[in-house]
């Protein structure tokens, strides 16, 4: 029965102490409960060799009592016949195979007995266990929380990391707006300097043209 003492103690442990001095929890408890339902496995094929033993008990005390029951109509035939030496060591035998089967008949109850104690622990057991998987369960729902708690918690502590990437980004995008107004603030100036030549032309293209009809004018003038 080491077994079950070994069971006992583990289902009486305290898996939070066990949890508290582990640095990965969820391994501890998955740990914890493959050794549990192990030692389950192993309750359960003694309560089947116990049961075994139990039918060996049982088949031996009904071939014992089957026996009996034999000797007895056998010395009944011999008394019947007038064979009372026969009868007599017939009842000899049944008398020998009697206390046989009081023998068997204990050893039958014990193994009863011990089956039926077996298979009450390994219900217990596994009601246990079922009691330990929900716990499990809730266990780790609590470390997943935790953990996806303790990331939000260090994503809020680097605030200061998270606004330098915004203002990196900003100060970019604020330069490239910077390159661009330059830019077009440039051809906006050399439009306005073209336009300026261009009236500049113009203008003294109409003055050169003013120029030569008063020259013509004054041409024909003097050939009056």
């Amino acid at each position: 029965m080491g077994i079950l003492s070994r069971f006992r103690e583990m289902m009486a442990s305290n898996i939070h102490a066990l949890l508290d001095k582990s640095e990965d929890p969820e391994k501890t408890i998955d740990d914890f409960m493959r050794n549990v339902n192990s030692d389950l496995g192993k309750v359960k094929a003694e309560t089947a060799s116990m049961l075994a033993e139990e039918r060996r008990a049982k088949r031996a005390l009904d071939e014992c009592t089957t026996e009996i029951r034999k000797l007895q109509r056998y010395a009944e035939k011999a008394v019947e016949a007038g064979d009372d030496e026969s009868a007599r060591k017939f009842l000899d035998k049944k008398a020998a195979l009697a206390e046989k089967e009081a023998e068997l008949h204990a050893a039958y109850q014990a193994a009863s007995a011990n089956v039926a104690s077996m298979k009450q622990i390994q219900d217990k057991l596994a009601a246990d266990i079922g009691q330990l998987e929900e716990r499990r369960a809730k266990l780790k729902g609590k470390i997943a929380a935790t953990k996806a708690q303790q990331s939000l918690n260090s994503i809020g502590s680097s605030g200061g990391g998270k606004e330098a990437v915004f203002d990196a980004v900003e100060e970019k995008v604020n330069r490239a707006y910077d390159e661009a107004m330059a830019i077009a603030e440039l051809r906006t100036e050399a439009k306005d300097d073209f336009d300026e030549l261009f009236a500049q032309f113009e203008k003294s293209t109409s003055a050169n043209a003013e120029d030569e009809l008063a020259a013509i004018k004054e041409k024909m003038k003097k050939k009056e």
